[in-house]
């Protein structure tokens, strides 16, 4: 059960990270628009969203592929993870430091704090679970 939940966990960030940078390439000036509280950050700039979209391709296709791929499983996530609770401690950088008020950190966290912490949980749950199957997944079992 907790493999399977944390299967579709990921094909859910993955596929949510793939929208979403799709959207950051494609459309640049309507994903700075459209998202609550972007524009309070800054002045927009298409092509730093344009990079930031492209990241967030690489972060959908490692944990889809993760998720087809055990034995790249647990390097996959952990990278994604770390990208994705960076942004996050980013995010709570700035409230401490004075830039945005705490009510940025609220409205950020479905789409900021929340993938981290879940990315995060999957990935101590890749590596957990490849220490305890060791073999499984890789090119010698497959």
């Amino acid at each position: 059960m907790l493999r399977q939940t944390c299967l579709w966990a990921a094909v859910v960030l993955g596929v949510a990270a793939l929208a979403n940078g799709t959207f950051m390439l494609i459309s640049p000036a309507n994903w700075y628009f459209a998202v609550p509280g972007v524009t309070t950050t800054g002045p927009f700039n298409q092509h730093f969203l344009r990079d930031i979209g492209l990241i967030f391709l690489f972060i959908g296709t490692a944990f889809l592929v993760g998720t087809a791929q055990p034995a790249w499983r647990a390097a996959l996530w952990s990278a994604a993870s770390l990208w994705l609770c960076g942004h996050a401690l980013f995010h709570f950088w700035e409230v401490a430091v004075g830039i945005c008020g705490p009510s940025a950190l609220v409205r950020d966290f479905a789409a900021v704090t929340l993938p981290a912490l879940i990315s995060a949980v999957l990935a101590l749950w890749s590596v957990s679970e490849r220490a305890v199957h060791p073999g499984k997944g890789s090119a010698a079992t497959a």
